[in-house]
């Protein structure tokens, strides 16, 4: 059997769901692939559900626009559809004095990036604000904050299948190829293999979008990037919440170090760690509970003993490896002759949730 429609995307994760809800609310013809049995069962469901104010990213790259862009229009598309979602506040500590200079280059750097509201806090007041937290000085991110990840996604199928597309669960793609003025791709659905004839085809699949890359032919000009797996472990503490804030160390190599965050609950859980991995693992490693002790007691000393318990893993699709400098995500499209279009969306990575929004609507100007 065969189908055509205006567009294809592949992998229903948080990004995915946003692309296919862009490309409907147009008036396009849209299915979105999702080869496992439920909407953002990989990355999407495995992250800190953070919304990301925009701190970190080099300048002028697509992270530091799309973080900032996505972040306004997250919060505002959390107020109209009613997502649970609240703007905590981060502060990102230096625990000892010599750390504060990087505490400086890091306020430049928001700054650049069009972060307006970040400031300075000493240590007195932040004290005031964290009494648990030890440190030398602060700088307060009033607009980071957090959301419910599985509401939001819900929320995006829900504006995806009222326009008209949809979302094919249990559908892995076989492969593909460009023919002319439509994209052929091979659909397994349960061992039922169909073909869809699309217009224009986005590659959403997050820790897969290599391997997808390399199932369709003919895509001149496109060079498909080695994935490195960055693999992150949580631990969840085991009583009431020492901090109103999410609570940051300085960054780390391959990650933001082992930060505190919340869940709307009000719940407090440890995490990401970094483990760099050649394979995509969710089996948690309970002997790195030590590390995280160490880690979180830079910062709240009074970390009790055996409070910390296994949480879950997210695996973080990596264009840099061990060593290498932070990659920016990488939006490559692939014109092909008669008008057919590919985009494929590598590494992305956070601040993938917050950019979300913002990604589909760059996605769909390159459309």
């Amino acid at each position: 059997m065969s189908e055509a429609v205006d567009a294809v995307v592949i992998g229903a994760g948080v990004v995915g769901l946003a692309v296919g809800r862009a490309l409907a609310l147009e008036g396009r013809d849209v299915i979105v692939l999702e080869k496992n049995s439920a909407i953002g069962a990989e990355t999407s469901s495995r992250s800190s559900e953070v919304i990301h104010a925009g701190i970190y990213y080099t300048p002028g790259s697509l992270k530091a626009q799309l973080c900032v862009r996505g972040r306004d229009a997250l919060y505002r598309y959390c107020a109209e559809k009613g997502i649970p979602h609240r703007r905590c506040g981060k502060l990102l500590v230096a625990v000892t004095k010599d750390q504060t200079a990087q505490l400086e280059l890091l306020r430049l750097t928001a700054a650049t990036n069009g972060v307006a509201d970040l400031r300075s806090v000493g240590r007195e007041e932040l004290a005031a604000l964290e009494p648990a937290v030890v440190g030398a000085a602060a700088l307060l991110s009033p607009s980071t904050g957090i959301v419910d990840s599985h509401a939001l996604m819900l929320a995006l199928q829900g504006d995806l299948e009222e326009a008209g597309g949809h979302v094919a669960l249990r559908s892995a793609l076989v492969g593909g190829r460009a023919d002319g003025g439509s994209v052929r791709l091979r659909v397994d659905a349960e061992g039922d293999v169909t073909e869809l004839h699309a217009k224009c085809v986005v590659n959403a699949g997050g820790l897969h979008a290599a391997s997808v890359a390399h199932s369709i032919d003919a895509l001149p000009g496109t060079v498909i990037p080695a994935m490195r797996y960055a693999k992150g472990n949580y631990f969840m503490y085991q009583g009431r919440s020492p901090f109103d804030h999410l609570v940051y160390p300085l960054p780390e190599p391959g990650g933001l170090g082992i930060h505190a965050t919340l869940d709307l609950a009000g719940r407090t859980r440890f995490g990401p760690d970094v483990e760099w991995s050649d394979e995509v693992n969710y089996e948690l490693d309970e002997s790195r509970a030590d590390a995280f002790y160490a880690a979180v007691r830079r910062y709240w000393p009074d970390l009790p003993e055996g409070s910390l318990s296994p949480g879950y893993v997210g695996v973080r699709p990596k264009l840099s490896g061990p060593g290498e400098p932070p990659a920016d995500f990488l939006i490559d499209v692939a014109g092909q002759a008669g008008g057919a279009r590919i985009v494929h969306l590598f590494g992305i990575e956070s601040p993938g949730l917050t950019a979300s929004l913002a990604i589909a609507a760059h996605v769909r100007a390159r459309l």
